[in-house]
This record gives C-alpha cells, sequence and structure tokens, in this order.
C-alpha cells in the first residue's frame, strides 16, 4: 500500500493510482469532469468549525492535527478510508489547499500510514 497527497490542480498522472477528493468543497476553479477523481469522499474532511478555525495557519498546525484526530476517531468515513487504502495498492489524497504541507490530506497520510 502506497499513500500520496497532491494538489487537485496538478495534473493527473497514472501513477496516482485511485485517487480519492478529501476536501468538504469542491475546489474553485475544477470542473468535475476534468479532476479524474475516482471519490470524493468529503465526509472524511475537517468539520466546518475546525477548517475555518484552522484557516491554514501554520502556527495552529499541531493543535489542529490533535483535534482532527479526535473527529476521525470512529467515523465511518475514516473506515472506508482505510479499507479503500487496504484494496488499492496506491492511493492518493487530493486537496485544495495551496500550503502542501499544512493540509487535511497530509493528517490523513500520516494517520493511514501510523495509524491514528
Amino acid at each position: 500500500m502506497e499513500i500520496k497527497t497532491k494538489r487537485i490542480y496538478a495534473p493527473a498522472a497514472d501513477s496516482d493510482g485511485f485517487r480519492i477528493l478529501v476536501d468538504r468543497l469542491w475546489p474553485r476553479g475544477i470542473k468535475k469532469q476534468e479532476a479524474h477523481i475516482d471519490l470524493w469522499l468529503k465526509e472524511v474532511a475537517p468539520s466546518t468549525e475546525l477548517r475555518k478555525w484552522f484557516n491554514h495557519e501554520p502556527e495552529k498546525w499541531e493543535q489542529f492535527m490533535k483535534k482532527y484526530r479526535a473527529e476521525l476517531k470512529g467515523a465511518a468515513a475514516f473506515e472506508e478510508l482505510t479499507t479503500l487504502a487496504e484494496k488499492h495498492r496506491i492511493l492518493t489524497l487530493l486537496y485544495g489547499a495551496k500550503d502542501e504541507q499544512h493540509n487535511q490530506a497530509a493528517v490523513l497520510e500520516q494517520f493511514l500510514v501510523k495509524g491514528i
């Protein structure tokens, strides 16, 4: 199993494997038919309240990860994501954020690889 993260604005590649959008909101400027996603799993994204609180501010990163982990524990959507990761040889988690290090896909990748 290989887990990757990628901005949805980057071109799709065959090496992406199964592509899952993990944003609660559809990314601006991307047409659904051009997104090349296999699944939009918006339920696994941070809650609206947590997303707005974090606001992609790197100084809140550690606290965001803890709060997001708490939201994901026992969540059906995270269980579905775990099952998909086990099923597919390569899984790419897509996100729309500009910050490639501080986003929910990076957190999900870490949780899938290391466990919650």
